[in-house]
């Protein structure tokens, strides 16, 4: 677990779409001393500082306030909106924030949307502040560079999230000059009409890092990579069915021997796995000043939750349970599930669930749901947290893995005419699976459902396959229509910051 060990400052601008995050904090993997009078000219080993707070803007986690990244809202844009989960906790409990967006039945006005957004271009200006600071640095062009590369990654990940999200989106290179400029410059106010403008430029951030980044082997844990660069921009080609540049990048990240699947699936989602041979990029948490610091919200809301007969100190607010319909998926003997999902006892025997580190969890009597997701579960017994007894223990976030670069490069393959069964056999054997001969593209979506289950990918992916209108109405979410509900609203007051320029997506 890694240490925050020196202080940070968050500044955030008044308006949302403009405002940015000036955060200096440090790891114990970058321990740099916070000079609080120098400048970035006088002291080059601020420009450090910074790019760590670049990275710590990935850490937002508030749904209700000053923006959300990574914590609850994020989770319901991404796994409970498709049919890997369900809302969870109780009917009523956010059933106005994460309800709606659940049914498809949100409008411009929610606030986890809005915090969405909020959260997203904070980052945005984070890494915005942090280039223009770069401009009067005297640090080495080299070491300029290549803290320039994992800025611009940064950013390159931030708009990949949002042209999910939103479609085309206003792309911000620069830091507003004051209010006025802000309220009144276009660059602010508009999005390109066309959303490939938008993968123009996340492309060419991707091009610069991949130029300009070290290998894992020599870069420390937490930082992006070359092959965290290329792994990213091969799934931005994906997203545009560009399949031979998806070939080539998934092949260069295999051929580089930086990575490697680990035996034990489930290892990788346990403090003792963070930044293991699988990880390529990851959301790094620890503690700071004495405390827990990682993603507000993040394995709260996702822990078991007290029901029925209670009697027991549970673990969090019950969100993002696993539904009927992914336990349906998986094929017999999958050993992914079991590591995957938490099934509560509903034998009528009383017995409870032990986890892996000998933990019991009540029968279903006393337990609100029964399922829940085991990829967040964090153990009080088994790893180390500085507070214990905080529910919202800090758990790190694996964005991108090598089990991601095999499965691109076997869906490439499949659509280039090539070899899909190696790379996707590699993933069928470690979960104890026989190998497929031929793989199709049934094939493959079915291995990218199960092997990246409740990591936040699926909705995307069936939006990009067109499948997303099929599998909501079958997974009972019949408020999807088609051509309106693959994007969520553009929140109205940006539109309203924009003097109403911002034009509203299709169907809202």
């Amino acid at each position: 677990m890694n240490t925050m060990k020196s202080r940070f400052v968050i500044q955030f601008a008044g308006l949302a779409l403009f405002s940015w995050v000036v955060i200096s904090c440090s790891k114990d993997f970058l321990n740099v001393k916070v000079q609080s009078q120098e400048t970035i000219t006088s002291d080059p080993n601020l420009a450090e500082l910074l790019v760590i707070g670049a990275y710590s803007s990935l850490l937002q986690g508030d749904p209700f306030g000053n923006g959300d990244v990574h914590g609850w809202a994020f989770i319901t844009a991404t796994c409970i909106m498709s049919d890997d989960a369900d809302k969870g906790s109780y009917a009523l409990d956010q059933e106005n924030t994460m309800g709606v967006m659940d049914d498809f039945t949100v409008t411009s006005t929610d606030q986890f949307c809005n915090t969405l957004w909020l959260g997203h271009y904070n980052g945005i200006g984070s890494c915005n502040q942090v280039l223009k600071a770069f401009k009067s640095s005297t640090i080495a062009a080299s070491t300029l560079s290549e803290l320039k590369a994992e800025v611009r990654f940064i950013r390159a990940y931030y708009y990949f999230a949002l042209v999910r999200m939103f479609g085309s989106v206003p792309l911000v290179y620069q830091v507003p000059t004051d209010v006025h400029d802000a309220l009144t410059n276009p660059v602010y106010q508009t999005r390109p009409e066309l959303v490939s403008v938008v993968y123009d430029s996340i492309i060419q951030d991707l091009q610069y890092a991949i130029t300009n980044l070290p290998i894992k082997a020599q870069a420390s844990p937490g930082h992006a990579t070359k092959g965290a660069a290329q792994t990213m921009l091969a799934k931005v080609y994906m997203y545009q069915s560009n399949w031979a540049q998806v070939k080539a990048l998934t092949d260069a990240v295999i051929g580089s021997g930086q990575y490697q699947l680990v035996s034990d699936y489930g290892s990788q989602f346990k403090q003792a796995g963070e930044n293991g041979p699988e990880s390529i990029f990851e959301i790094q948490t620890g503690s700071f000043n004495n405390a827990n610091y990682g993603i507000a919200n993040y394995t709260i809301s996702q822990g078991p939750r007290e029901g029925g007969a209670g009697g027991w100190n549970d673990m969090g607010y019950g969100f993002n349970d696993p539904s009927l319909s992914l336990i349906a998926s998986y094929e017999p003997g999958d050993l992914r599930e079991a590591e995957t999902i938490i099934f509560i006892d509903n034998s009528g025997t009383y017995k409870g669930t032990i986890l892996w580190d000998g933990v019991r969890i009540p029968s279903s009597d006393s337990v609100q749901n029964l399922y829940y997701n085991y990829k967040t579960y964090t153990s009080t017994t088994k790893e180390t947290y500085i507070t214990v007894s905080d529910k919202d223990r800090p758990q790190n976030v694996i964005l991108l893995r090598y089990g991601d670069v095999l499965l691109m490069s076997a869906e490439a393959a499949v659509n280039l005419g090539g070899d899909a069964a190696t790379p996707l056999n590699m993933i069928r054997q470690r979960a104890g699976l026989a190998p497929k001969s031929s793989p199709t593209m049934a094939d493959i979506k079915q291995e990218r459902h199960i092997e990246l289950a409740m990591e936040d990918d699926r909705f995307w992916d069936l939006v990009r396959w067109g499948d997303a209108a099929t599998v909501m109405q079958a997974a009972g979410k019949t408020n999807f229509i088609a051509g309106k509900n693959e994007l969520l609203p553009i929140p109205i007051n940006q539109i309203l910051l924009s003097n109403n320029q911002l034009k509203q997506n299709p169907g809202y």
